[in-house]
């Protein structure tokens, strides 16, 4: 499958990026930095709640990007790979600046998601090709693939738990359909928590992509991820 139709207008995966990195942090800072302060400060509490709205729009464009990514890349194997081992690497980080603790079982971080929703993806990607002649089939695997990976996802505690692999399936099915898969994914958000209706905002800016890769950033979110966790746990401790 080939991606919608690109333009040299509009707004570049590269930015796209950045712009869900920035609103992660924004997000984060709010939960790690200003959520511990509020039982001292109760004032903080409009702070609070600002920055973790401004952070919602940042898991619906990281899922855009992860299936836009799955259809251009060249090696999906490696494409899991490099989640699996980035999901391992930021899980200490993870608990340290959210629970101040280095191991917390009872959530894994986002990694550990998209990683899931990938594999379920890719899953079914396999049975849409080896049962081509069999909707019905088709659809019956289809079906018990996603409730896999929606089961393996709550019972690991991922953050966005289910919720993260039914959107990255959504955006799959109608990956040609790309505002309304967003719009579809969004109504999901909500779904789990009031909290996310400013992840709407994700929207417009996903519907202005312009197909196009942009600056090459591949690793940037990556690293970043649990380097700002761990530099939000270490200024927490200060």
């Amino acid at each position: 499958m080939t991606t919608i139709n690109t333009n040299t207008k509009g707004i570049s995966g590269s930015t796209l990026k950045l712009i869900a990195i920035i609103a992660m942090l924004i997000d984060h800072i709010g939960a790690c930095i200003i959520l511990p302060m509020l039982s001292t400060n109760p004032a903080l509490d409009t702070l609070y709640y600002a920055l973790r709205l401004c952070g919602r729009i940042a898991f619906p464009i990281f899922c855009f990007l992860l299936v836009e990514g799955f259809f251009h890349t060249k090696n999906v194997q490696k494409y899991c790979f490099r989640l699996a081992i980035f999901a391992l690497i930021s899980e200490i980080p993870f608990d340290l600046a959210i629970y101040n603790t280095a191991f917390y079982w009872d959530s894994q971080n986002v990694f550990f998601t998209l990683l899931i929703g990938l594999l379920t993806i890719w899953a079914m990607q396999y049975v849409d090709k080896f049962f081509v002649k069999n909707i019905v089939l088709q659809a019956i695997f289809r079906g018990v693939i996603l409730i896999i990976g929606m089961f393996l996802a709550w019972g690991l505690k991922t953050d966005y738990n289910l919720y993260g692999v039914i959107i990255i399936a959504v955006l799959y099915e109608y990956y040609h359909r790309r505002t309304l898969s967003v719009i579809i994914s969004c109504f999901m958000l909500c779904m789990m928590s009031t909290l996310e209706l400013t992840a709407f905002i994700a929207v417009p800016l996903i519907a202005l992509y312009n197909g196009k890769r942009g600056l090459s950033l591949k690793y940037v979110f990556y690293i970043f991820y649990p380097l700002h966790l761990f530099i939000l746990y270490i200024v927490n401790l200060m």
